[in-house]
């Protein structure tokens, strides 16, 4: 909104009544009705003070943390898939996107892949890891397995126990395997833990379990969890997947579950129909299939216990895998869409799988899931993008844009929404498919909640909704906002607040989302909030604060008993000013989406500040690290301002004012990469594509299958590199699965979707000396797996396809800006 200016006394001559009879949609729900008291002392904790005094409780519906509630956003980060000089690094950006806890899986293959031989050095260095996570300042919850997934080789248990013993059962020799397994990671964990002051609170047992029998479910768990305290991981939470009906032993553990907006694991190879994460719960917490490897034999444990765990997430994809039969592109609205549907269904840990790509680590053998290992999906052998927010690269992909603004929500207003109830509303969709029926949900605690609003399905159009004003029925009366109907498009998702306390002035309702909150002592108090990019913005108070408001470019006039500012212009500066008896004011900024999606909160020069950028923001001792991908230039707004402007080595700082943030911009030299392409020889013909395997479908071809795969040598002078952060290799092509060598060494695999391949130079810089190879096997046009209908290549009546159709190198500039 513009820059704000007096509200003088006369304005009050302004207000007047609203009298147009508004043709409204009137989203109704019941709010009026008391919730419970959590139940308390459920589920069994382990050691949960830390040396400080600060307790991690947990209820039926939520965490505490030093005895306030707490609502945590959690992030996947598998330590064996990235080098572990790049892991510090990896983290900060983590912790800068938003993400408060960091989950990892510890793949026992990885680490015991011949009998008897433990490698916890390198990039398995677990115990490295963890104290990392300490430095940077994150939370740390470890997936122990001894079964993991992950799409890993025999789900991460080694070769060696698979051949010789019956696995994921209370069978004597397998768990004496596991007893061990567990020792040597309590041994990586010891003085990690929370009750030591380290990072880790939690600790996953299994993982997709629901396998029932003598030996198996809950007695299972019960054998892993005794091992594991034997092992002294001692922790304050301990969790099992809560999906597919799973057993286990009631509160002992707390069952976590997640979805994803598309099914790489189906065998479908068209569009699916549309799916259950899109659309909000109030009876269930599993969405859908989770591509689990066990099927569902009858009600789990997380179903008959629901009044009595918190509803948590684990893996809500913010991306999905390429497997080979199935390779669905999502978009950053695809998954965006799915948090507001979650957090209104209740979820009150928001978790991700997986928020950081990466790479599988060498071993004797390729650790991939495959068909050829007896698994139910073929995963390419090195690369685990996964679409995710960070790439393997670190990287920042736009779907880590759109997911920003609800991290920093979740971190300022999570205390107050945890506690909250979830109400259904009045009218809801008949199921998935219904794509006509308005879909939302409200969360309450006495006469302020949240609305969640998502009217986005992937791949299908959703209804357009005009007039819309939503009806909540409280206590004591009834609410109706915003003050002017709105029309909810097809797309449309959002979070919008009801009856607000903003340090002792009630927003009555706004149609923007609260994103943060800077207290400034005596200077007051800045709230800031995100514009919806199509809906205009409206911020109602108590009229009764007419006096004391100021705002400029904006309209407030009295209706239905509130004072309702609209029709400003979002941006940067101050929206509006409320003056208050005593503590200064309170000042309102609300950010375009575009801006709130640019949007970092960190600690930089010891205070809590906002960060404004288009760039990747890294807060490290001293300074902040910019990167960006392909353009020199560089801007960072900030505030509250620095006392002293930063400074950068070889570059000049320029400074100006933009609204209430302090900016800074810097430009460096210009740089242009080049890749040199030399074809090598022309593709063969590829054999028929087979299907069968566990699912039937479409099998990765076998590896003398590559014999007729095109070859092109691809030359990238190392000296480029020089003074950059790192280039991006881009390798455009067309066919079934492209790979990447350096002599005969492969480096990283794809297959086909459409979706950008990228691969960061700066971790083969000094294999650069020599050309690299990219590889193509063709894509036969027979070939029964689903690509995106994007990204379809038109085979023009041949038979197959394998072209390289360019490569590139993108720079990515490092600045540093000491303070």
């Amino acid at each position: 909104m513009k820059r704000i200016c007096a509200i003088s006394a006369a304005v009050a001559a302004l207000f007047v009544p609203a009298t147009a009879a508004w043709a409204d949609m009137l989203l109704k729900v019941d709010a009026s009705a008391p919730a419970s008291a959590p139940l308390e002392g459920h589920v069994k904790q382990g050691a949960a003070v830390s040396p400080s005094g600060v307790r991690l409780g947990i209820n039926s519906r939520y965490l505490t943390r030093g005895g306030q509630p707490w609502y945590p956003v959690m992030g996947e980060f598998h330590y064996t898939r990235t080098a572990a000089a790049q892991w510090e690094l990896e983290l900060r950006k983590m912790k800068a996107a938003g993400i408060t806890v960091v989950a990892t899986y510890i793949f026992w293959n990885h680490h015991e892949e011949q009998e008897g031989k433990f490698d916890w050095s390198g990039r398995r260095d677990l115990r490295h890891f963890l104290e990392l996570c300490k430095k940077v300042g994150l939370e740390a919850l470890i997936r122990v397995g001894p079964w993991a997934h992950g799409e890993v080789r025999f789900g991460g248990v080694p070769d060696w126990v698979v051949y010789a013993m019956p696995t994921r059962g209370n069978d004597p020799q397998y768990l004496g395997y596991v007893e061990r397994l567990y020792q040597q990671i309590g041994k990586q964990a010891k003085g990690l833990l929370w009750k030591d002051g380290g990072p880790v609170i939690g600790v996953q047992l299994e993982n997709e379990y629901n396998l029932r029998g003598p030996g198996q479910g809950a007695e299972h768990i019960s054998a892993l969890k005794k091992l594991a305290l034997k092992a002294g991981l001692d922790a304050p939470l301990y969790t099992v997947t809560g999906w597919d009906g799973a057993v286990y032993p009631s509160g002992e553990v707390t069952p976590v579950f997640g979805g994803y907006v598309d099914e790489p694991w189906g065998v479908s190879t068209a569009e699916l129909p549309p799916k259950e994460t899109h659309a909000f719960r109030f009876d269930t917490r599993v969405s859908g299939d989770l591509g689990a490897q066990t099927v569902a034999h009858g009600v789990g444990t997380a179903d008959e216990e629901i009044d009595k765990v918190p509803f948590f997430g684990a893996e809500y994809g913010p991306g999905v895998p390429f497997m080979y039969r199935r390779r669905p592109v999502v978009s950053a609205a695809d998954i965006a869409s799915m948090i507001p549907t979650q957090i209104g269904s209740g979820v009150n840990l928001l978790g991700y799988y997986m928020f950081h790509g990466g790479r599988n680590p060498e071993g004797r053998t390729w650790l991939q899931e495959s068909t050829g290992s007896g698994a139910y999906n073929d995963l390419t052998l090195i690369n685990y993008d996964f679409q995710a927010p960070l790439g393997p690269d670190g990287q920042q992909r736009p779907v880590l844009a759109s997911l920003r603004p609800y991290h920093w929500f979740l971190q300022e207003f999570g205390a107050r929404l945890a506690p909250m109830t979830v109400r259904r509303p009045a009218v809801v969709p008949s199921g998935p498919g219904d794509l006509k029926t308005p879909r939302f949900a409200l969360r309450s605690q006495g006469d302020s909640g949240f609305v969640f609003v998502n009217n986005h399905v992937r791949q299908y159009t959703m209804a357009k909704h005009e007039g819309v004003r939503f009806e909540v029925a409280l206590a004591d009366r009834k609410l109706v906002f915003p003050s002017t109907p709105v029309t909810i498009a097809d797309g449309d998702y959002f979070v919008w607040p009801f009856n607000l306390d903003l340090d002792g002035v009630l927003l009555r309702h706004a149609t923007a989302q609260p994103l943060a909150r800077i207290d400034q002592g005596a200077q007051g108090v800045l709230y800031v909030f995100a514009a919806h990019q199509r809906i205009p913005v409206e911020l109602a108070f108590d009229a009764a604060l007419a006096p004391q408001l100021k705002a400029a470019g904006a309209n407030a006039v009295a209706r239905d008993g509130a004072l309702v500012v609209s029709g400003g212009t979002p941006g940067t500066a101050e929206a509006i000013t409320i003056a208050r008896p005593q503590g200064g004011p309170v000042r309102v900024v609300v950010l375009t989406a575009k801006q709130a999606e640019q949007l970092t909160i960190a600690d930089v020069a010891g205070k809590r500040r906002l960060l404004l950028s288009e760039q990747q923001v890294v807060t490290s001792a001293g300074e902040l690290q910019l990167r960006s991908v392909g353009k020199s230039g560089f801007r960072v707004g900030v505030f509250p301002a620095l006392a002293k402007a930063p400074t950068a080595a070889g570059a000049r700082v320029g400074e100006a004012a933009d609204g209430v943030f302090q900016r800074f911009e810097v430009t460096l030299p210009a740089r242009e990469l080049s890749a040199t392409v030399t074809p090598v020889r022309e593709a063969g013909v590829a054999p028929p594509v087979m299907k069968g395997g566990l699912a039937n479908a479409a099998l990765e071809p076998i590896p003398e299958a590559f014999k007729a795969a095109a070859a092109w040598k691809v030359a990238v002078p190392r000296a480029q590199l020089q003074g950059l952060d790192d280039a991006l290799l881009n390798i455009d092509f067309v066919g079934d699965i492209g790979r990447l060598y350096s002599g005969v060494q492969m480096l990283d695999d794809w297959y086909y979707s459409g979706y950008g391949w990228q691969f960061g130079l700066r971790q083969v810089e000094a294999r650069l000396d020599q050309p690299l190879t990219v590889s193509v096997l063709p894509l036969r046009a027979d070939a029964p797996v689903y690509i995106p209908k994007e990204a379809r290549p038109d085979f023009q009546g041949k038979g197959q396809v394998a072209e390289l159709r360019k490569v590139s190198v993108t720079p990515v500039y490092l600045l540093k800006l000491k303070l």
